[in-house]
């Protein structure tokens, strides 16, 4: 027996050969003993994923604090104390703004025109009509009547003295006179007779009264033209309310400067009032064609933005509210509107285009113009602030999470979900407050 054991134990540790093992049949294995172990890990993995998911959405916590749960990966914040500004972007066009009609009174055939976008200034020549010159001039009160010295009138002859009657009658004779009462005889300034008699006599006529001098103009228009006159280098009166005779001569003067009969007085037409300034616009007539108050158009000569605002959603548009300028290219420019039209339109019409809301005018001025560049016009964009909140709680808006329970939390960095109250939502933050949240509390931006 035991030789027999030794000779198999010698046969396989020699080498004997052994009995292969038939293609396509699978190595013996210990029944059920692996494939428990591969149930087991499953079922671990599964209640690890469950209560991960648990944590993450706060079930079986209460109040303002929910149950450890292991952190999950991501980067962690800190609850700022900050201020929260909403910012909201509009559209709007860029140019000089709308053309007003220049009020020229001339008269007659427009001999020559300005290039459109030409700039005018106190003393240059707007527009010639029968190649008299239209004269630019600043002020408030439109040109209304023809300016210079008023005609005098004559004062007429208040004597007491009368002519003598035709005949000498009723004349009374003293012997130098024509005679004496009753009698006869000549006289040297009538004839023969008595009293109540008849004589012959030449009355002279009386001499026509001297003219009286010209009289000064008084008025407020008068006031502004002799500041402007002054303002141009011509003086030699007083700035008021009369145009004097230095006046008239400074008058003469400037109307030599500019090429026109020296007359004194400064006709109807002659000049045109504007606030300062001015942008002139495309002529509407062409030159040969009678002259009118629609010949130009003018701007100002800052450039400006105008915002078609919802009238709905206007209450950010206030005098004085500043607002950000985006140009084409990007760049920010400074902006404060300086005025919001009082009537609403509905675009394209009444009713509107598809429902669209009617809309209010908002300008807007750029104190830097130079900021603006060699941009005249085109669309830009407006940002203004809507809504505020100052030393308001706030985090990233990608730290929040959904609560099983309703509304949001936070993770904090130990893995535990609190309550959080939204609030205003801007610049990709938004305001949170909760019992459990303070400043500088970290919390947890889930990736």
């Amino acid at each position: 027996m035991s030789g027999m054991f030794t000779d198999r134990d010698e046969a396989g540790a020699g080498g004997a050969e052994v009995e292969p093992e038939q293609e396509g049949t699978a190595p013996p294995r210990a029944p059920g003993r692996r494939r428990s172990r591969t149930v087991l890990v499953a079922a671990a993995v599964a209640v690890v994923a469950a209560i991960a998911v648990v944590g993450a959405l706060g079930l079986g916590g209460g109040g303002g604090e929910g149950p450890a749960a292991p952190p999950r990966a991501g980067s962690t914040v800190a609850v700022a104390k900050e201020t929260l500004v909403e910012r909201t972007t509009v559209e709007g066009q860029l140019g000089y703004g709308t053309e007003i009609p220049l009020p020229a009174k001339a008269s007659g055939t427009v001999t020559w025109l300005p290039e459109a976008g030409t700039v005018a200034e106190r003393g240059d020549t707007l527009l010639r009509v029968d190649d008299r010159p239209v004269v630019l001039l600043y002020g408030a009160l439109p040109m209304y009547r023809e300016l210079g010295m008023t005609t005098g009138t004559a004062t007429p002859d208040t004597g007491t003295s009368t002519p003598p009657a035709p005949g000498g009658a009723g004349g009374k004779g003293d012997g130098t006179k024509g005679g004496t009462d009753g009698g006869t005889g000549t006289g040297t300034e009538g004839g023969t007779g008595t009293e109540g008699g008849t004589g012959t006599g030449t009355a002279q006529p009386p001499a026509p009264p001297p003219p009286a001098p010209p009289q000064p103009l008084r008025g407020m228009d008068v006031l502004q033209f002799e500041s402007n006159l002054a303002a141009l280098g011509y003086t030699g009166f007083t700035v008021d309310e009369k145009f004097t005779s230095g006046t008239e001569r400074a008058v003469k003067r400037w109307q030599k400067a500019l090429g026109l009969p020296e007359t004194g007085r400064v006709g109807l037409g002659d000049v045109v009032y504007a606030s300062g300034r001015i942008r002139l616009g495309q002529a509407s007539v062409r030159l040969g064609a009678a002259a009118g108050e629609n010949v130009l158009g003018y701007t100002g000569t800052s450039r400006k933005v105008v915002v078609n605002a919802s009238a709905q959603e206007a209450s950010w548009a206030v005098r004085g509210t500043e607002v950000t300028v985006g140009l084409p290219d990007g760049t920010p420019v400074k902006g404060e509107v300086a005025s919001v039209g009082k009537q609403a339109t509905a675009p394209g019409g009444e009713g509107g285009a598809g429902g669209a809301a009617p809309t209010i005018p908002v300008t807007i001025t750029i104190a830097d113009q130079r900021s603006l560049g060699r941009l005249e016009s085109g669309p830009v964009s407006v940002e203004y602030v809507g809504r505020k909140r100052e030393n308001v709680l706030t985090v990233p808006v990608a730290a929040l999470v959904a609560l099983a329970e309703g509304g949001h939390g936070l993770e904090t960095e130990d893995g535990r979900f609190v309550t959080a109250r939204t609030g205003l939502f801007a610049e990709g933050k938004v305001e949170v407050s909760g019992p459990a949240l303070r400043a500088g509390l970290k919390v947890r931006i889930p990736q």
